[in-house]
């Protein structure tokens, strides 16, 4: 995992991402998520790439619900694996 991936994986921690259905408001992707709990954003592709690369790993997961409203997106078991290694080392 690269330096950036795991920067991205301290984000999905940390509860800064959102994931945009595209179901209305805008086309489908990550989104920033302010301090209130709301959209803050969109996320630059780039880094839309690694979150997607998170996701096939395994390492983080979009909430699954009905409705066009936007998915949170956390870190699974996985993931706080993968960070508690990064920071033993």
């Amino acid at each position: 995992m690269t330096d950036r991936e795991m920067q991205r994986l301290y984000d999905v921690a940390e509860g800064n991402l959102l994931f945009h259905t595209g179901r209305w408001g805008g086309p489908a992707g990550y989104r920033w998520r302010g301090p209130d709990g709301t959209e803050a954003g969109t996320v630059p592709p780039w880094l839309e790439e690694e979150l997607d690369r998170l996701h096939d790993l395994g390492l983080i997961a979009i909430e699954t619900r009905r409705g066009p409203f936007d998915r949170v997106v956390t870190i699974t078991s996985r993931g706080l694996s993968a960070l508690h290694v990064a920071n033993a080392a």
